[in-house]
């Protein structure tokens, strides 16, 4: 079923611009993480590329002799992606599970895997594909999405998000699945990107002041953030 959003519609539907908008803040994040492990890798990969700006969004920042490769299995996404095709650029409509011989120096999976029904065989799979991964991975479970409840059900119905996840459990996730965590930092996005929403922006201030003092309290109490990991 939830396989069936992305690949019938029922996704595009309710997020038509495949969230764009958030690609070059996300690109940022990935160049951060790439640039601070002096990582040089000459192919990389996105697997659920959407609509394929984040590495378009790479592909315009970093070295000219790197070739990015972008999976995706919404056929509407796809189309996207097709806009953006380059020579050094180019996607595919497939699972990468599927390309037998797909390997690269680095892979990408941005805001995915609480997508994914069964994650552990999916992380499994990815574990194969490229010697080093970044995940970039939403940490829904806070103390105000617990007491709330809504911030939850509200991300399962709007983005098919169906796990979701602390620091602890998407860091362990990744440990079980064989992977070994080189690197991690928190991101913002609700500090850092563009939102309609009066309660996002009400609670921006008390997020900003509390992270500055801790952290990782203030992720577990106001959630809002995400965590970008490097693993191999």
């Amino acid at each position: 079923m939830s396989e069936k959003i992305y690949t019938q519609g029922e996704y595009f539907d309710k997020n038509q611009t495949w969230h764009i908008e958030d690609s070059p803040w996300k690109s940022e994040q990935l160049i951060k993480i790439i640039k601070r492990n002096k990582l040089q890798p000459t192919s990389i990969c996105e697997v659920g590329c959407g609509a394929g700006e984040i590495l378009n969004q790479l592909y315009s920042q970093l070295p000219q002799n790197i070739i990015f490769t972008g999976y995706e299995i919404s056929p509407q996404a796809y189309a996207l992606c097709q806009r953006r095709e380059k020579e050094r650029l180019q996607f595919h409509l497939k699972n990468i599970a599927d390309d037998k011989e797909a390997f690269f120096d680095l892979l990408l999976a941005i805001d995915l895997i609480e997508h994914i029904e069964n994650c552990f065989r999916f992380l499994r799979d990815l574990h194969k594909k490229a010697e080093y991964k970044i995940f970039h991975i939403p940490l829904e479970l806070s103390v105000q999405t617990v007491l709330r409840s809504k911030p939850i059900i509200k991300s399962r119905q709007d983005v098919g998000h169906i796990h979701y996840f602390t620091k602890e459990t998407a860091m362990a996730i990744l440990e079980d699945t064989g992977y070994k965590i080189f690197d991690y930092f928190y991101t913002g996005s609700s500090i850092d990107l563009h939102t309609n929403s009066f309660k996002t922006l009400f609670a921006r201030l008390p997020r900003k002041i509390l992270y500055k003092l801790n952290k990782d309290i203030a992720v577990r109490l106001f959630g809002g953030y995400s965590l970008m990991i490097l693993a191999k």
